[in-house]
């Protein structure tokens, strides 16, 4: 157990500074840097999915789905929205817009669906799972020391699948530190707030001595409806401005949080000094 500081700040739980025995983090945008995996998917798919259409349909079948994946610009400026389907949602919840999507230009459910599933695998061929890499967020893993050395429990809890959170996790060295995953594969998924309950449960820490770090205000929301001791948004992932509201705790870098175990040693990540 410890306690955990925000620019020099401790973070508070019901008046007294939080008795913090686990940190529960999301993946994809918040543990993970995974725009630039996420750009190529999210292109691949759109670029198979006019190639399976009509001329007449793919103007207004590209404008859905850019719409629908989130994109923004071209070539150098291309950039992805932080609250979009592609950088939250699980899988199959891509996969149903997609379908959606087709649905708008003309095409019945099943042929939608059909041309949705084909479009995923052909952008499955382009980028296999097992091939994608993706880097850390910048000050991570010293964060991740710090809770190890201050005897705090760690786990993810992502929309990803699970062989998509050991293969991050594993390609870092990261395994060892956490000590369980809830992942699309587990049912509830977030933002389920039962989906943390179920966590906590396979750690045996109960919520009010949790923390939360993830970069969609779905998860805050979450934790906050699971009685999560402390949320914090984090907003350091992505190229866009993460649309964060402004009630949670905020921040942009790892080494802006510190962890202060219980014999009053100071672990900070960064050494980072409070604001004025």
């Amino acid at each position: 157990m410890a306690q955990l500081s925000l620019r020099g700040e401790p973070l508070l739980f019901a008046g007294q500074p939080a008795d913090i025995r686990a940190v529960l983090f999301d993946k994809d945008g918040t543990m993970s840097q995974s725009e630039p995996k996420l750009l190529a998917l999210a292109t691949s798919r759109l670029r198979h999915c006019l190639s399976l259409v009509q001329d007449p349909e793919k103007a207004p079948l590209e404008a859905l789905l850019r719409t629908v994946y989130g994109l923004h610009g071209s070539g150098a400026t291309l950039s992805l929205d932080p609250a979009g389907i592609t950088a939250v949602a699980a899988r199959d919840h891509n996969l149903v817009s997609t379908a959606v999507a087709l649905t708008l230009v003309g095409h019945g459910w099943p042929e939608a669906l059909a041309l949705a599933e084909h479009t995923f695998e052909l952008a499955d061929l382009d980028h296999p799972p097992a091939q994608q890499a993706t880097d850390t967020t910048d000050g991570l893993v010293d964060f991740l020391d710090a809770l190890q050395h201050g005897a705090v429990a760690c786990a993810v809890i992502s929309n990803d699948d699970c062989s998509g959170i050991q293969r991050f996790l594993d390609q870092h060295g990261l395994s060892a530190h956490m000590a369980s995953i809830w992942s699309a594969d587990h049912v509830p998924r977030k933002p389920d707030p039962q989906a943390i309950h179920l966590l906590c449960d396979t750690l045996g820490i109960p919520p009010a001595h949790c923390a939360l770090i993830g970069d969609a205000n779905s998860d805050l929301g979450m934790a906050r409806e699971a009685g999560v001791a402390v949320m914090l948004g984090y907003r350091g992932g992505w190229r866009r401005p993460v649309p964060l509201e402004a009630g949670y705790l905020l921040f942009d870098h790892w080494q802006e949080l510190a962890v202060v175990p219980d014999q009053g040693v100071s672990m900070a990540t960064g050494g980072a000094e409070a604001e004025p």
